[in-house]
């Protein structure tokens, strides 16, 4: 239905839970897929449990390495990316005032000057197959503004502005490139968080409950494939409602 055999799909972030929906996903739709992150004992998991299922340890913060990255993935997948998914994040949370710079630039550089350099090094590839979808994973922080989340709601905010952009430069090279925005979702992240908050953020969710990975993961299986071919530059909320963009 979704048109993904045999595409060639680099994602980052692929250990953690929305990445793990987001790679079996891929693979339930025969695509090919590159996982990529830091912990390699999760990689390796991943690689035994699911076909099709291709692994590479790599640092996204290590701007200097992500143009090698890309040509390394490219051999790997035996051929240039059809599919760039963009799912790796960190936070470093502080009040405005209490935030150091470190904090900042730590967040800013990998969530964001990270995601432009890896769409930049793919963009060269899928301009060479004159075809290509890219997928940001940003967050209805980016939307909403957070308390003590200043440096995330930036980082997040700002992919936006930047897929926006990409996508005007290479709506006619047939690259589309959107968003995809999550609110609160189910993953172990979720799970640490204190009953009585959870209760409050949940009571705010007009669907009275926290995502699931798969909701994310199905929105990145839709914008990957043909059927959205006619839509660029868009962020589509997974959120149940909490924001209304």
């Amino acid at each position: 239905m979704f048109n993904l055999k045999n595409k060639k799909v680099i994602v980052t972030g692929a250990t953690g839970g929305i990445g793990n929906s987001i790679i079996k996903s891929f693979v339930q739709n025969e695509a090919r897929v590159l996982a990529t992150g830091t912990n390699e004992e999760k990689l390796k998991s991943l690689k035994s449990t699911y076909d099709n299922v291709l692994i590479k340890k790599f640092d996204i913060s290590k701007h200097n390495e992500i143009e090698n990255f890309i040509e390394e993935a490219t051999d790997i997948l035996n051929g240039n990316p059809d599919v760039l998914v963009n799912n790796a994040g960190i936070t470093r949370d502080n009040l405005s005032l209490r935030m150091t710079s470190k904090e900042w630039n730590e967040v800013l550089n990998l969530n964001l000057t990270s995601t432009f350099l890896l769409c930049k090094f793919s963009l060269k590839k899928m301009l060479k197959n004159k075809f290509g979808k890219i997928v940001n994973i940003t967050s209805v922080v980016g939307h909403t503004g957070n308390v003590g989340q200043a440096n995330y709601a930036a980082s997040k905010s700002g992919i936006i502005g930047f897929s926006k952009s990409l996508a005007l430069e290479y709506a006619k090279k047939n690259i589309n490139i959107n968003c995809i925005s999550p609110g609160f979702i189910q993953t172990q992240m979720t799970d640490k968080i204190d009953a009585k908050f959870k209760e409050t953020i949940i009571s705010k969710i007009p669907s009275n409950r926290l995502g699931s990975t798969e909701d994310v993961a199905n929105a990145v299986i839709f914008l990957s494939s043909d059927l959205a071919n006619y839509i660029t530059g868009e962020t589509i909320h997974v959120n149940g409602g909490m924001y209304l963009g």
